[in-house]
Formats: structure tokens, sequence, C-alpha cells
């Protein structure tokens, strides 16, 4: 179907004294690369994507994703730039990810992998232990966020986190200290709250690293309150209002007696 595309990801290599093959391709390292090719390709939020359908083949290891062809035609212009450029600074971070996990797997196990698209004359990216897919350390600093949203989810039984809703951002995993969530005075699920987080941020594109979020601060957010203040700054407004004479204030802004 003219509508589908697909990407390939070839791996190569030995384990042991066995070439690698179907056979020989544990499923913790197709795990792997499943995930990968979807954080490639799907880098933001990943609930409304279209079917990513899979098959693999012989060939060293041949892994193949179908999918829409528009997704496969914009990931090839990403291959082809990355393979000019040698770097994946400007990639999306889940995108960037993707590769570091690729080029980390490639050096401790010396694979190759080969990465191409079904798309006519598509650049094909190998990554090896020879090449450098990271991304540059000195363009991500520490930062402190505050983001306002839904707590959806809140626990976990070795690394805690709470699950925040957000309109820009989809939703955060906040790395969350057990002690916090067990103090908590009220149930906190499916109530707004203000998140105040520490985190990674790119410098130059103002990125956000979601993995990265740390647990600072809940403030609660209560709209009636704000309502009140709002309320009290008219009022106070009013009172100032009142005592200005509008003819003298247009004279004073027009510059001129009038």
């Amino acid at each position: 179907m003219d509508n589908i595309g697909y990407i390939e990801i070839t791996v190569t290599g030995i384990k042991g004294n066995l070439k690698l093959t179907p056979d020989t391709f544990d499923i913790r390292e197709l795990t792997e690369i499943i995930e990968q090719a979807e954080r490639m390709l799907f880098p933001g939020e990943r609930k409304d994507r279209p079917l990513i359908s899979y098959r693999i083949e012989e060939g060293s290891v041949k892994n193949i994703f179908k999918t829409s062809a528009q997704i496969v035609i914009g990931f090839s212009a990403v291959l082809g730039q990355v393979q000019t450029t040698q770097h994946i600074d400007f990639l999306e971070l889940n995108t960037a990810k993707a590769f570091e996990t690729l080029q980390e797997t490639a050096i401790k196990k010396d694979f190759t992998f080969d990465i191409s698209t079904s798309v006519t004359n598509s650049p094909t990216l190998k990554i090896d232990k020879s090449t450098f897919f990271y991304r540059t350390a000195e363009n991500w600093v520490d930062a402190e966020f505050y983001f306002f949203g839904k707590i959806t989810n809140a626990g976990g039984k070795d690394k805690a986190n709470i699950h925040l809703v957000t309109e820009e951002l989809g939703t955060l995993y906040i790395q969350t200290p057990q002690e916090v969530l067990a103090k908590a005075e009220e149930n906190i699920l499916y109530k707004n709250y203000v998140v105040r987080a520490n985190g990674k941020q790119n410098s130059e594109t103002g990125e956000i690293d979601k993995q990265s979020l740390t647990f600072l601060k809940l403030i609660e957010y209560n709209t009636r309150y704000e309502e009140k203040y709002l309320k009290n700054l008219r009022n106070k407004a009013m009172n100032w209002l009142n005592k200005i004479d509008p003819d003298e204030w247009l004279r004073d802004i027009r510059g001129y007696d009038a």
C-alpha cells in the first residue's frame, strides 16, 4: 500500500562463536531494538501514534518496522541529516537517546547497526564501535521547573514517582521520595497541583529531559483562592480609579491642556 512504509534495522555481529541470526538473537536484544525503533519514530506522546507492525528476517538479523509512509519519509530525512553531520544534537530528546542506546550496545557487544528506510535512495546510517553518536553534554544544564497539571498516579515499589498530566508537555513522570507520598495528608490523585521539580534542560533549544525530573515540592492549586485574590486586586484598583479626575488624566496623557 502506498501509504505504508518501513524502517529496517539490520544487526550484525558475533556472540561467542556464533554469528547473529534470528535464532541467536535474544529476546532482550529484540525488546531493546523494538523500544528504540518506537522512540526514533515517535519521540513525543505515543498513545495516539499509528500502528507499527514488525517482522524479523535472516540477513544477520533484519528488524523491519512497518508504519505510516509519512512518518517513514520524515525519519528518512532525519537519517540523512545524521549521516551528513555525524551528530545528534539537533534531534528531539527521545530520538537522540535511541541513537545513544544503539551506540552503547554497539560498543559493549561489538554489534553493527545499519538503519535505512523504504524511501527511494534512502540513506543507510551505520552505528558501530567506531562511531560516536552522543549528545553534547555541555548543552544540558540543571534547571528548576514549575509544572501545572493533574496527578493521575503516585507510588511505585522501588522507584516511586508521580504521574502529572499537563496540557503542554503531556504526561510527566517525576521521581518522588516514598516518604513524601507517605506523609501526604490527603489523597492527591485526580487533583490539580503545581509541582516544583529539578531536571535537565537544553540551554540552546529549551527542551526538557523528561526522564531527569525529580520532585521538590507539591503546591496545591486552589481556583477559589485565585478568584478571591483577583477580586481583591479589582477592588483596590477601583478605589484608586475613583480618585482620578478623568479630564485631568487625559490632559496629562496628551501632554497639553484641552
